[in-house]
């Protein structure tokens, strides 16, 4: 099985470097037009079908990409930032730079926030549900904490260690074939690069 996961487009608080979590926000217009620079790649790979978190800025990106009807499950949600939602990181950074960088590195808790092993073991568990159905490739539209976490448990790859994705991109997996898990592809956008992911 090959995942294949996509991280939602640029949100009406992307621009903004404002903390998401499970806020159910939508796509900005950039968000939109990313997901439609996109939608061809995907197109072309053929997935055999779609898995998706249930909040707003996720079933648009599906859309965009030419998916009508994709399966919503609450555990592929963003990590929750509980006081920090919604919030600027750099206000967060300038009040607790130790708790942020400990956040980002998977070892810290927001105030009110959900631990990085829960939220870990939450995605993995959604993603192991659809592996128990045939699928050669399957779409998974998501956050960047979740493709961070996918990382970590199937390729061993530390939070501390990845950059967040950029908006609208790809990053895919390979699994099984009595082999471990191999990254495939990462962080890929059609039109161009990103380096501007919050550090």
């Amino acid at each position: 099985m090959r995942l294949l996961l996509v991280r939602h487009g640029q949100s009406e608080w992307n621009a903004a470097r404002r903390l998401q979590g499970q806020a159910d926000i939508g796509l900005s217009e950039l968000g939109k037009s990313q997901a439609d620079t996109l939608r061809p790649v995907i197109e072309g790979i053929a997935p055999c079908r779609t898995v998706a978190s249930d909040l707003k800025r996720v079933r648009q990106t599906s859309q965009h990409l030419g998916v009508d009807a994709p399966r919503l499950s609450k555990g592929l949600r963003e990590i929750d930032v509980g006081d920090w939602t919604g919030r600027a990181i750099a206000d967060i950074r300038k009040e607790d730079e130790e708790g942020y960088q400990g956040w980002r590195a998977g070892t810290a808790v927001p105030p009110g926030g959900e631990p990085w092993s829960d939220f870990a073991d939450r995605v993995s568990a959604a993603i192991e549900d659809e592996r128990r159905e045939p699928c050669t490739n399957l779409l998974v539209v998501c956050h960047g904490g979740v493709i961070r976490a996918l990382l970590q448990r199937y390729v061993g790859l530390q939070p501390a260690h990845i950059i967040p994705v950029a908006p609208a991109s790809l990053t895919a997996l390979r699994l099984g074939n009595g082999k471990s898990p191999r990254i495939e592809l990462f962080n890929y956008r059609p039109d161009d690069l990103d380096f501007g992911a919050p550090d």
